[in-house]
């Protein structure tokens, strides 16, 4: 059986294991002691060969041992008999303050494993010995581990009982259908019959070994001499345990609370008016609150939280991804990151309560964490924990349910939470040629924050996180998909890479340049923005950060710069200028005014915009080429384009793996403005007849200031990317005449 590997770090997972370890020594001395190097140790049946102690939030009275308990510890036998004094003198323990412990939180969410140089950064910053910070990392990691071991302990246990039973039912079959005095069957065709149960009992008993060995294999091993013996024994002797309670919810309450979220968003997915009523003026539907809550008023009535605001969208499409495709991608996390990179800057399984059945996990159950986001420093982000379940509703038709559910754990109160998924998710429908129908509803419950005007519109009319934003990245990924597996793509289509190899290295390179983008361009916590006046007035934030290992990016200190505007054009004409090579040198100041050439052009999509180009820029002294990703849908556009070594490129499109190529991406996000146009005149001619609103346009650069990750950011970095920002914004301005 498989572990999950995806772990949310936060305060909500500072899970007590007082209990699972406690015993009378262990209780009367309020310390758990549990596995230093466990990952090198080859799990719970390892050696053992140093202990220390937890200190968390949520441990109650545990405490972390500070220095001097290192220096007091010995063997026991001879030592003790020769130094009573040490053994009789009583140890020293340091307990975390709720700041060091909030530091470490917050750094494991980012990277579980530490390397050297980042616990000693931490273990300054708190005033703590590196090794006391690199023992709490090791044993929040051995925590986790250990539920998960317990759990998988108590299902594997389960099925053997369930198996066992059925080994019971088949023997008392088989006496039935055999003659009691000589043991033979009494006719053809029971003896047909008993020879097919005989069969499935041998089966069943290789099935009752496998599990066997898988428990003994699963089963935490405790040493002899270990102060939590007991605490094991106790924790492993019952599998009751993961069955009257998940993070604090009973198993049975979960289920029904999955079930209901199930008939919910069937019903959402499906009805039609008075539940959905759809908008003439914009063209989309809106739900009838009224009818939802007589509809779900008995689940949902005691549900809503003061001061908070819901939104409800529905959206349906046909996406080019198979069903299987589909499921694998929603319910592992990391795959679901990657096909949402703009919606979705952090995400992690918190913990799996069912792996479901089959190839397509039918009842999967998992409890999820997602940071949701936009393309911009100017909209904070939306962190909501949520159950997600995979069910099959019929032979061809799947459903993927996100419901939030209260009191989940201890510290994970959704009810407190500012954001929070009321029953949504998508019903996928099977269409049998590869492709599959899409029904997305997305239902949440947000808090009343204010926002930037620039994007209040937008924001507030549940555009920016609802269920048209989901399926029209959905759509635009499985496009990408099919072009991307395509062994005859037209010539049209591809140019100036020949082999298939080639265009599969260079839009997987494409594809990473778009996801750093993504990353480095919103408000996440990876990110700490700084607000600098530009030259033209509009606001620009800064953020940096420093490369050590990723072979993906330069290495060193790496600024990134971000401005948001409106302007008075069209979004789709400003998407089609800043994509088009001819414009380049229109707006981008690293070309000096020199024409641009496209020596390479790979289409990944039905629109022309969503394409992968190469492009020379040529200048007296050098050639310089960029690649550039364009990508555009229903909701909302980008052109991400970054410099790159020409003879890595080469290779790339060559076939070679693009893996070691760093790229350091800029570019543009572009949106409408959220505002609904209106016809100006009345009149026949159709050029006339509507007019379209502004655009949304949030431009970023990121540039290496120094290829030393100790050297420090310099005003002068920041004032040439100043620049940079404000001549692009006044070119394009300038050019689209679109001055204020």
């Amino acid at each position: 059986m498989s572990h999950t590997k995806d772990f949310l770090a936060t305060p909500a997972l500072s899970l007590s294991l007082a209990g699972i370890f406690r015993d009378g020594r262990a209780t009367e001395a309020t310390a758990v002691e549990v596995v230093e190097e466990y990952e090198h140790s080859g799990g719970f049946g390892g050696r053992r060969e140093e202990t220390v102690e937890i200190s968390s939030e949520n441990s109650g009275p545990a405490k972390s041992r500070s220095d001097d308990d290192y220096e007091a510890e010995g063997e026991h036998g001879d030592e003790e008999d020769e130094d009573t004094n040490k053994k009789k003198k009583r140890k020293k323990y340091h307990r975390h303050t709720a700041q060091q412990i909030r530091e470490m939180e917050t750094l494991f969410k980012e990277s579980p494993h530490p390397d050297e140089k980042q616990r000693q950064e931490l273990s300054k910053q708190l005033g703590l010995h590196p090794r006391q910070v690199k023992f709490w990392f090791q044993n929040r990691r051995t925590q986790i581990k250990a539920i998960q071991e317990r759990h998988e302990n108590s299902l594997l246990k389960t099925e053997m009982e369930k198996i066992q039973e059925e080994n019971k039912a088949l023997r008392e079959t088989i006496e039935k259908s055999s003659c009691p005095n000589c043991g033979f069957a009494t006719s053809t065709k029971d003896a047909t019959e008993e020879q097919q149960i005989r069969i499935e009992n041998a089966k069943l008993k290789e099935e009752v070994e496998k599990l066997r060995t898988a428990i003994e294999k699963c089963r935490p091993r405790t040493s002899p001499s270990s102060s939590c013996s007991s605490g094991y024994e106790q924790g492993s002797r019952s599998s009751l345990d993961f069955y009257i309670g998940i993070f604090g919810l009973e198993m049975s309450r979960i289920m029904d609370a999955v079930k209901k979220a199930t008939d919910e968003l069937k019903k959402m997915a499906t009805s039609g008016e008075p539940l959905w009523i759809r908008s003439y003026e914009m063209g989309r539907e809106i739900l009838n609150y009224d009818a939802y809550m007589k509809e779900f008023s008995t689940e949902n009535s005691n549900n809503r939280q003061p001061k908070t605001c819901i939104e409800a969208s529905r959206e349906t499409g046909i996406i080019f991804l198979d069903l299987p495709q589909l499921i694998q991608s929603f319910m592992d996390v990391n795959r679901w990151k990657e096909l949402f990179p703009c919606l979705i800057s952090k995400a992690a399984t918190v913990y799996v309560i069912s792996n479901g059945v089959g190839v397509n996990r039918d009842g999967a159950v998992q409890l999820m964490f997602a940071e949701l986001q936009m393309l911009t420093p100017m909209v904070a982000t939306r962190e909501v924990y949520f159950v997600r379940c995979c069910k099959k509703l019929s032979a061809d038709q799947w459903a993927i349910v996100d419901v939030s559910i209260d009191k989940v754990e201890d510290n994970i109160d959704v009810s407190l939470a500012k954001c929070r998924k009321r029953p949504s998710g998508c019903i996928i429908q099977d269409t049998s040629n590869g492709h599959c129908k899409v029904t997305w509803v997305e239902h949440l419950e947000c808090q009343k924050n204010s926002v930037n005007s620039l994007y209040r519109t937008i924001v507030n009319s549940g555009l920016a996180f609802g269920a048209k934003h989901w399926i029209a990245t959905l759509q635009q990924q499985g496009e990408r998909h099919v072009f991307f597996m395509a062994t005859n793509v037209p010539v049209k289509d591809s140019s100036g890479i020949a082999t298939v190899a080639g265009r599969k290295s260079t839009m997987k390179l494409a594809q990473r340049l778009t996801w750093n983008f993504c990353r480095a361009l919103g408000a996440s916590s990876y990110n700490t923005w700084s607000k600098i006046p530009s030259k033209t007035g509009d606001d620009i934030r800064v953020a940096s950060r420093k490369n050590i290992n990723n072979p993906g990016e330069p290495l060193g200190v790496i600024l990134c710069a971000v401005s948001s505007v409106w302007l008075s054009v069209s979004h789709h004409i400003l998407f089609d200028f800043l994509r088009d090579e001819n414009h380049r040198n229109e707006w981008d100041i690293m070309s000096n005014g020199s024409p641009v050439q496209c020596i390479g052009y790979l289409a990944k999509g039905q629109d022309r915009g969503n394409a992968v180009t190469i492009q020379a820029m040529k200048s007296k002294d050098q050639t310089m080429w960029i690649l550039q990703d364009s990508c555009t849908n229903a909701y909302e556009s980008m052109v991400v384009y970054a410099p790159v070594d020409i003879k890595g490129m080469q290779s790339v499109m060559t076939g070679c793996d693009s893996g070691n190529i760093a790229l350091l991406s800029s570019g543009f996000s572009i949106l409408p403005d959220g505002i609904e146009s209106r016809s100006l005149v009345i009149t026949s001619r159709p050029e006339e007849k509507s007019t379209e609103g502004g655009s949304l346009l949030t431009i970023a650069f990121q540039v290496l200031t120094s290829n030393s990750p100790t050297a420090k950011l310099s005003v002068e970095s920041i004032d040439s990317v100043n620049t940079l920002i404000s001549c692009t914004l006044q070119n394009i301005k300038r050019i689209l005449q679109c001055q204020e």
